[in-house]
């Protein structure tokens, strides 16, 4: 089968979904996305609005737009692009998408989405991703990408030769839809670079509802904000990752150096407006290992009690 004919779902068309929804859809015909109630219904009768910076002016118009995973045919690549505490419910949905042949790329938060995934399926091949971006989607449903950047990063933990293979392949299906992208040696610890520095970025912005600028001018808080990038490091270091100190320096410098000032989280932004939110993935999960591993982190674990007791719980079904 010539890449052409691939058949590709995305299932979650927020930000970084749309985002690849609409370049998948520019560059391939058959492609299904799969996005539930309105905003499905403003795809199947106006197309997809993508607002992109780095590409200009997409509307793309999928082959299909279903409203649940389960509607889905067999596929040759499924994007998983759904909130870290959705992924269960969405891999449990996609039943008979999946095949022994079919390659799943979970794009989301968090340092375990690959390895969850692998879990729930228990068929396919994962490739574990990451994905540097600021996108979001909006109220009339269309996606805004900002910025002149928007990367890829896939791979898979110590790939056997078919694996490698794999990779290459699904290398060349981004390449032709023109999504930016590497193929990393040692994605666990990319995944991870990110990781450190969202257990810091996601957590402190939102238990102080803050910007970064407010973080940065206050020294206290700022401290903070080291200190969580050092317990994340040492939860990394613990686990066997392969992060160095300069990564962390990076991290560091970043804050203090690089974010835009008025910069503000994902987590901040859901805890602000009652959504359900990612608190697990971006807090809980880093507390948990560090009990299990024996590293000392206060920072994590008071911000994380903090944090849950505003948070609005995840629905369960």
């Amino acid at each position: 089968m010539c890449i052409e004919d691939k058949k590709i779902a995305v299932v979650g068309v927020g930000g970084v979904g749309g985002y690849l929804a609409g370049m998948l859809v520019k560059a391939f015909p058959h492609v299904t996305l799969v996005a539930r109630g309105e905003r499905g219904e403003s795809i199947r009768e106006k197309g997809l609005n993508l607002h992109s910076d780095f590409h200009g002016e997409i509307i793309a118009r999928p082959e299909k737009t279903v409203s649940c995973s389960r509607e889905l045919e067999q596929q040759d690549y499924i994007f998983l692009c759904v909130k870290n505490y959705s992924l269960e419910e969405a891999c449990m949905e996609l039943g008979n998408a999946v095949t022994d042949k079919t390659v799943i790329i979970p794009v989301m938060n968090g340092a375990d989405p690959g390895e969850r995934t692998r879990e729930y399926l228990g068929k396919g091949t994962v490739i574990d991703s990451l994905i540097y971006i600021v996108a979001f989607a909006n109220e009339d449903y269309s996606v805004t990408q900002q910025g002149k950047f928007a990367s890829l990063r896939i791979g898979m933990k110590n790939p056997d030769e078919k694996e490698r293979v794999t990779i290459k392949e699904t290398s060349e299906l981004l390449k032709k839809a023109d999504i930016d992208h590497k193929v990393s040696e040692d994605i666990e610890r990319e995944i991870w670079r990110k990781y450190i520095l969202n257990c810091a970025y996601n957590v402190t912005t939102a238990y102080y509802d803050n910007t970064i600028g407010e973080l940065r001018n206050n020294p206290e808080k700022a401290k903070e904000y080291e200190q969580l990038v050092e317990e994340a490091y040492e939860v990394a270091v613990k686990k066997g990752v392969h992060v160095l100190p300069e990564h962390k320096e990076a991290i560091i410098h970043k804050f203090y150096h690089e974010l835009a000032d008025n910069a503000t989280s994902s987590l901040q932004r859901d805890v602000k407006a009652g959504r359900p939110t990612e608190i697990e993935t971006f807090s809980g999960y880093i507390v948990r290992e560090a009990r299990r591993l024996g590293v000392n982190a206060p920072v994590s674990e008071r911000m994380y009690e903090a944090l849950k007791g505003v948070a609005e719980p995840v629905p369960e079904g």
